[in-house]
């Protein structure tokens, strides 16, 4: 028996919108794998070299922190920074300097919060 991660479904209010913040800090495109199903988005594919993020519609917004979030690494933390936000993301303002890196804490456009981590 062979076990492979495949992805990542984040639960959110809208799915599609998500997928295109995604998308776009990831450079992954959406796939077509839900057709036009409103309640699913999904960026990049089962078959991709990397795991597959998927978005699930839930009536109830986020209102605690998660306990798993993703870390995203960019070449400059600035310009990274940059991107999310003209993405419709935000930072947090929290920064953490590390021997081996830079990491902020980033928000998506719904708040789920991921890390932005420039590694030297």
């Amino acid at each position: 028996m062979t076990n492979e991660w495949s992805g990542v479904t984040i639960d959110c209010v809208d799915p599609h919108r998500l997928a295109a913040f995604w998308s776009g800090l990831l450079d992954i495109p959406i796939s077509d794998e839900h057709g036009d199903d409103p309640g699913w988005a999904t960026v990049g594919t089962r078959n991709d070299a990397l795991p597959r993020l998927t978005f699930q519609r839930v009536p109830e917004p986020r209102t605690e922190k998660v306990r798993l979030h993703l870390d995203i690494s960019t070449d400059d933390i600035t310009t990274g920074i940059a991107q999310v936000e003209e993405l419709g993301g935000s930072f947090t303002g929290e920064r953490h300097d590390y021997d081996e890196g830079i990491v902020c804490v980033m928000k998506d456009p719904e708040g789920h919060e991921f890390c932005l981590v420039e590694y030297f």
